[in-house]
Protein backbone atom coordinates (compact mmCIF):
# COMPACT_ATOMS: atom_id res chain seq x y z
CA UNK A 1 0.00 0.00 0.00
CA UNK A 2 1.48 3.45 -1.25
CA UNK A 3 2.18 6.00 2.29
CA UNK A 4 -0.45 8.38 3.18
CA UNK A 5 2.20 11.63 3.53
CA UNK A 6 5.29 11.69 1.08
CA UNK A 7 7.25 14.66 1.93
CA UNK A 8 10.82 14.50 -0.42
CA UNK A 9 13.60 16.74 0.43
CA UNK A 10 11.37 19.71 2.06
CA UNK A 11 12.89 23.29 2.76
CA UNK A 12 12.08 26.09 4.52
CA UNK A 13 13.71 29.67 4.60
CA UNK A 14 13.46 32.81 6.53
CA UNK A 15 14.48 35.53 4.64
CA UNK A 16 16.15 38.54 6.67
CA UNK A 17 17.95 41.29 6.38
CA UNK A 18 20.77 39.34 6.96
CA UNK A 19 20.58 36.18 4.74
CA UNK A 20 18.41 33.47 4.44
CA UNK A 21 17.78 30.73 7.22
CA UNK A 22 17.02 27.49 6.78
CA UNK A 23 14.71 26.21 9.63
CA UNK A 24 13.89 22.51 7.57
CA UNK A 25 16.74 22.07 5.43
CA UNK A 26 16.20 18.48 3.09
CA UNK A 27 13.91 16.71 4.87
CA UNK A 28 12.49 13.77 3.51
CA UNK A 29 10.13 10.71 5.15
CA UNK A 30 6.54 9.19 4.77
CA UNK A 31 3.55 8.00 6.88
CA UNK A 32 1.94 4.87 5.82
CA UNK A 33 -2.03 4.70 6.35
CA UNK A 34 -2.90 4.64 10.21
CA UNK A 35 0.60 4.87 11.09
CA UNK A 36 1.92 7.37 13.73
CA UNK A 37 4.97 8.85 13.13
CA UNK A 38 7.15 10.57 16.29
CA UNK A 39 9.10 13.49 15.07
CA UNK A 40 11.36 14.05 18.36
CA UNK A 41 14.35 16.65 19.53
CA UNK A 42 15.40 19.35 21.16
CA UNK A 43 13.43 23.18 20.69
CA UNK A 44 14.49 24.79 17.36
CA UNK A 45 15.26 21.36 15.88
CA UNK A 46 12.50 21.81 12.91
CA UNK A 47 9.66 19.79 14.15
CA UNK A 48 7.00 22.22 14.20
CA UNK A 49 8.04 23.63 11.26
CA UNK A 50 7.89 20.68 9.36
CA UNK A 51 4.56 19.73 10.60
CA UNK A 52 3.76 23.76 9.72
CA UNK A 53 5.16 23.43 6.55
CA UNK A 54 2.48 20.19 5.58
CA UNK A 55 -0.52 22.07 6.94
CA UNK A 56 0.29 25.28 5.63
CA UNK A 57 0.31 26.99 8.25
CA UNK A 58 3.81 29.17 8.23
CA UNK A 59 3.88 32.15 9.58
CA UNK A 60 5.36 35.42 7.07
CA UNK A 61 7.86 35.49 6.13
CA UNK A 62 8.25 31.79 6.04
CA UNK A 63 8.24 29.64 2.98
CA UNK A 64 8.32 26.37 1.49
CA UNK A 65 11.81 27.20 -1.00
CA UNK A 66 12.18 23.22 -1.70
CA UNK A 67 10.41 20.16 -2.53
CA UNK A 68 7.47 18.42 -2.51
CA UNK A 69 4.75 17.35 0.09
CA UNK A 70 2.04 15.07 -1.32
CA UNK A 71 -1.23 13.17 0.26
CA UNK A 72 -2.57 10.58 -1.12
CA UNK A 73 -0.45 11.07 -3.96
CA UNK A 74 -1.70 14.32 -4.58
CA UNK A 75 1.07 17.29 -4.08
CA UNK A 76 -0.34 20.11 -1.78
CA UNK A 77 2.62 21.85 -1.02
CA UNK A 78 1.80 24.51 -4.50
CA UNK A 79 -1.54 25.05 -3.38
CA UNK A 80 -3.64 28.42 -3.43
CA UNK A 81 -4.32 29.74 0.35
CA UNK A 82 -8.28 28.92 -0.35
CA UNK A 83 -7.54 25.28 -1.51
CA UNK A 84 -5.19 24.47 1.33
CA UNK A 85 -7.56 25.71 3.60
CA UNK A 86 -9.75 23.30 2.18
CA UNK A 87 -7.25 20.30 2.66
CA UNK A 88 -6.35 21.34 5.71
CA UNK A 89 -9.78 21.36 7.52
CA UNK A 90 -11.11 18.42 5.59
CA UNK A 91 -8.41 15.76 4.97
CA UNK A 92 -5.76 17.27 7.61
CA UNK A 93 -6.48 17.86 10.91
CA UNK A 94 -4.60 19.86 13.53
CA UNK A 95 -3.89 19.44 17.39
CA UNK A 96 -1.67 22.12 19.15
CA UNK A 97 -0.03 22.31 22.39
CA UNK A 98 -2.47 24.90 24.03
CA UNK A 99 -5.94 23.74 23.51
CA UNK A 100 -6.63 27.68 24.63
CA UNK A 101 -5.19 28.75 21.35
CA UNK A 102 -7.26 26.32 19.34
CA UNK A 103 -10.89 27.43 20.92
CA UNK A 104 -12.81 30.50 20.89
CA UNK A 105 -13.29 31.43 24.47
CA UNK A 106 -16.54 33.33 23.60
CA UNK A 107 -18.40 30.72 21.74
CA UNK A 108 -19.59 27.84 23.28
CA UNK A 109 -17.97 24.35 22.19
CA UNK A 110 -21.04 22.85 20.78
CA UNK A 111 -21.22 26.25 18.40
CA UNK A 112 -17.27 25.89 17.59
CA UNK A 113 -17.32 22.05 16.31
CA UNK A 114 -21.41 22.80 14.75
CA UNK A 115 -19.14 25.37 12.67
CA UNK A 116 -16.27 23.67 11.79
CA UNK A 117 -18.31 20.22 10.60
CA UNK A 118 -20.33 22.39 8.74
CA UNK A 119 -17.83 24.07 6.76
CA UNK A 120 -16.40 21.02 5.49
CA UNK A 121 -19.72 18.67 5.47
CA UNK A 122 -22.96 19.33 3.55
CA UNK A 123 -24.56 18.89 6.81
CA UNK A 124 -28.33 20.08 8.30
CA UNK A 125 -27.61 22.07 12.13
CA UNK A 126 -29.35 19.38 13.67
CA UNK A 127 -27.10 16.70 11.85
CA UNK A 128 -24.13 18.65 12.49
CA UNK A 129 -24.95 18.84 16.34
CA UNK A 130 -25.81 15.41 16.19
CA UNK A 131 -21.94 14.28 15.08
CA UNK A 132 -20.56 16.98 17.11
CA UNK A 133 -22.12 15.04 20.71
CA UNK A 134 -20.96 11.78 18.74
CA UNK A 135 -17.69 13.24 18.64
CA UNK A 136 -17.77 14.06 22.36
CA UNK A 137 -18.78 10.97 23.46
CA UNK A 138 -15.78 9.26 21.57
CA UNK A 139 -12.99 11.67 23.04
CA UNK A 140 -14.49 10.89 26.43
CA UNK A 141 -16.22 14.02 27.49
CA UNK A 142 -18.18 12.78 30.58
CA UNK A 143 -21.96 13.70 30.18
CA UNK A 144 -21.40 15.38 27.00
CA UNK A 145 -25.14 15.93 26.11
CA UNK A 146 -25.11 18.56 29.38
CA UNK A 147 -21.88 19.57 28.92
CA UNK A 148 -21.65 20.28 25.11
CA UNK A 149 -23.19 24.25 25.56
CA UNK A 150 -20.81 25.44 28.14
CA UNK A 151 -17.17 27.61 27.32
CA UNK A 152 -13.58 26.70 26.97
CA UNK A 153 -12.78 27.94 30.87
CA UNK A 154 -15.67 25.26 32.21
CA UNK A 155 -13.41 22.22 31.21
CA UNK A 156 -9.90 21.56 32.56
CA UNK A 157 -6.98 21.20 30.88
CA UNK A 158 -7.45 17.29 30.12
CA UNK A 159 -10.86 18.02 28.85
CA UNK A 160 -10.00 20.45 26.23
CA UNK A 161 -7.20 19.10 24.80
CA UNK A 162 -10.29 16.23 23.89
CA UNK A 163 -12.15 18.52 22.67
CA UNK A 164 -9.34 19.61 20.45
CA UNK A 165 -8.84 16.44 19.27
CA UNK A 166 -12.73 16.29 18.61
CA UNK A 167 -12.38 19.51 16.17
CA UNK A 168 -9.33 17.52 14.56
CA UNK A 169 -11.45 14.85 13.75
CA UNK A 170 -15.02 16.81 12.44
CA UNK A 171 -14.70 15.70 8.99
CA UNK A 172 -12.44 12.85 9.19
CA UNK A 173 -9.39 13.91 7.92
CA UNK A 174 -7.01 11.26 6.53
CA UNK A 175 -3.78 12.87 8.57
CA UNK A 176 -3.41 14.67 12.24
CA UNK A 177 -0.83 16.89 12.82
CA UNK A 178 -0.04 16.91 16.81
CA UNK A 179 2.10 19.45 17.88
CA UNK A 180 3.10 18.70 21.50
CA UNK A 181 -0.12 17.68 22.41
CA UNK A 182 0.27 16.23 25.93
CA UNK A 183 3.33 18.98 27.32
CA UNK A 184 0.97 21.23 29.02
CA UNK A 185 -0.75 18.39 30.18
CA UNK A 186 0.39 16.34 33.54
CA UNK A 187 1.49 12.72 33.39
CA UNK A 188 -1.84 10.93 34.44
CA UNK A 189 -3.88 13.24 31.63
CA UNK A 190 -1.09 12.94 29.40
CA UNK A 191 -1.00 8.85 29.28
CA UNK A 192 -5.10 9.14 28.91
CA UNK A 193 -4.24 11.55 25.78
CA UNK A 194 -1.86 8.93 24.30
CA UNK A 195 -4.49 6.33 24.54
CA UNK A 196 -6.75 8.28 23.01
CA UNK A 197 -4.65 8.82 19.79
CA UNK A 198 -4.05 5.08 19.40
CA UNK A 199 -7.28 4.15 19.75
CA UNK A 200 -8.27 6.63 17.34
CA UNK A 201 -5.82 6.08 15.13
CA UNK A 202 -6.92 2.19 15.37
CA UNK A 203 -10.62 2.43 14.83
CA UNK A 204 -10.97 5.52 12.43
CA UNK A 205 -7.33 3.78 10.39
CA UNK A 206 -6.25 7.97 10.82
CA UNK A 207 -2.55 8.55 10.20
CA UNK A 208 -0.55 10.52 12.84
CA UNK A 209 2.24 12.79 12.79
CA UNK A 210 3.61 13.01 16.59
CA UNK A 211 5.78 16.07 17.58
CA UNK A 212 7.06 15.91 20.85
CA UNK A 213 10.28 16.43 22.58
CA UNK A 214 9.75 13.49 24.59
CA UNK A 215 11.21 10.05 23.89
CA UNK A 216 8.77 8.60 26.41
CA UNK A 217 5.77 9.63 24.62
CA UNK A 218 7.50 8.94 21.49
CA UNK A 219 8.02 5.29 22.78
CA UNK A 220 4.83 4.77 24.11
CA UNK A 221 2.93 6.36 20.99
CA UNK A 222 4.56 5.99 17.56
CA UNK A 223 5.66 2.96 15.55
CA UNK A 224 8.21 4.94 13.61
CA UNK A 225 10.23 7.67 14.94
CA UNK A 226 12.12 10.52 13.75
CA UNK A 227 15.11 12.11 15.22
CA UNK A 228 15.85 15.53 13.99
CA UNK A 229 18.74 17.90 14.48
CA UNK A 230 19.07 21.38 13.03
CA UNK A 231 16.81 21.27 10.65
CA UNK A 232 17.88 17.92 9.31
CA UNK A 233 16.75 14.15 10.20
CA UNK A 234 19.66 12.66 11.93
CA UNK A 235 18.07 8.98 11.87
CA UNK A 236 14.67 7.58 11.44
CA UNK A 237 13.65 3.99 11.78
CA UNK A 238 10.92 1.81 13.94
CA UNK A 239 10.54 2.92 17.64
CA UNK A 240 11.29 -0.49 18.95
CA UNK A 241 14.85 -0.17 16.64
CA UNK A 242 15.65 3.20 17.18
CA UNK A 243 15.42 3.05 21.49
CA UNK A 244 17.16 -0.51 21.89
CA UNK A 245 20.00 0.40 19.46
CA UNK A 246 20.04 4.34 18.57
CA UNK A 247 22.72 4.87 16.10
CA UNK A 248 23.39 8.51 16.00
CA UNK A 249 25.21 9.84 18.72
CA UNK A 250 22.76 12.40 19.06
CA UNK A 251 20.32 9.88 19.18
CA UNK A 252 22.21 7.72 21.58
CA UNK A 253 22.83 10.88 23.70
CA UNK A 254 19.15 12.01 23.73
CA UNK A 255 18.21 7.77 25.37
CA UNK A 256 21.16 8.19 27.67
CA UNK A 257 19.22 11.29 29.16
CA UNK A 258 16.13 9.43 30.41
CA UNK A 259 16.09 8.17 33.87
CA UNK A 260 16.08 4.30 34.42
CA UNK A 261 13.96 2.79 36.89
CA UNK A 262 16.20 0.06 36.44
CA UNK A 263 19.47 1.20 37.24
CA UNK A 264 20.84 3.58 39.16
CA UNK A 265 22.81 6.60 38.40
CA UNK A 266 24.60 9.52 40.55
CA UNK A 267 23.74 12.10 37.63
CA UNK A 268 21.83 11.69 33.77
CA UNK A 269 23.75 11.54 30.83
CA UNK A 270 24.13 15.09 29.29
CA UNK A 271 24.89 16.05 25.48
CA UNK A 272 27.53 18.82 26.21
CA UNK A 273 27.43 21.94 24.52
CA UNK A 274 23.60 23.89 22.53
CA UNK A 275 22.28 23.16 19.45
CA UNK A 276 23.87 25.77 17.01
CA UNK A 277 21.57 28.88 15.84
CA UNK A 278 20.14 28.98 12.04
CA UNK A 279 22.40 31.22 11.72
CA UNK A 280 25.38 29.40 12.79
CA UNK A 281 25.06 26.16 11.32
CA UNK A 282 28.54 24.59 10.57
CA UNK A 283 29.34 23.23 6.96
CA UNK A 284 29.48 18.90 7.40
CA UNK A 285 27.43 17.47 10.36
CA UNK A 286 25.57 20.13 12.54
CA UNK A 287 26.09 17.55 15.35
CA UNK A 288 30.42 17.21 15.10
CA UNK A 289 30.73 20.28 17.56
CA UNK A 290 29.08 18.19 20.16
CA UNK A 291 29.81 14.53 19.23
CA UNK A 292 32.55 12.73 20.67
CA UNK A 293 33.12 10.60 17.92
CA UNK A 294 33.49 13.67 15.24
CA UNK A 295 35.93 13.08 12.32
CA UNK A 296 37.82 15.09 10.08
CA UNK A 297 35.16 13.92 7.39
CA UNK A 298 32.60 15.28 9.87
CA UNK A 299 33.50 18.95 9.65
CA UNK A 300 33.69 18.78 6.21
CA UNK A 301 31.03 17.09 4.51
CA UNK A 302 27.43 16.49 5.22
CA UNK A 303 26.52 13.28 5.57
CA UNK A 304 23.05 11.66 3.74
CA UNK A 305 20.26 9.36 5.30
CA UNK A 306 21.99 6.19 4.57
CA UNK A 307 19.59 2.40 5.53
CA UNK A 308 20.97 -0.26 7.20
CA UNK A 309 17.76 -2.61 7.80
CA UNK A 310 14.57 -0.65 8.62
CA UNK A 311 16.87 2.37 9.88
CA UNK A 312 17.96 5.41 8.36
CA UNK A 313 21.10 7.21 9.81
CA UNK A 314 23.11 10.59 9.05
CA UNK A 315 26.00 9.81 9.93
CA UNK A 316 29.53 9.34 8.60
CA UNK A 317 30.24 6.23 11.01
CA UNK A 318 27.52 4.11 9.40
CA UNK A 319 28.82 4.97 5.29
CA UNK A 320 30.31 2.76 3.65
CA UNK A 321 31.36 2.34 0.23
CA UNK A 322 28.27 0.06 -0.90
CA UNK A 323 25.42 1.97 1.48
CA UNK A 324 22.92 3.58 -1.12
CA UNK A 325 21.36 7.45 0.30
CA UNK A 326 17.79 7.73 0.52
CA UNK A 327 15.03 10.17 1.23
CA UNK A 328 12.40 9.03 3.37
Amino acid sequence: MPPLLEVDRLRVEFPTRRGILTAVDDVSFSIGVGEILGVVGESGAGKSMTGYAIIGLLEPPGRIAGGTIKLAGERIDHLSTEALRRVRGCQIGAIFQDPLTSLNPLLRISDQIVETIRTHLDLTEKQARDRALELLNEVGIPAAKERMDQYPHQFSGGMRQRIVIALALCAGPKLIVADEPTTALDVSIQAQIIRLLKRLCRDHGTSVMLITHDMGVIAETADRVAVMYAGRIAEIGPVRDVIRNARHPYTRGLMASIPSIRARHEELAQIPGTMPRLSEIPPGCAFSARCGETMERCRRDRPELVADGATSTACWLYATSEAEPVHG
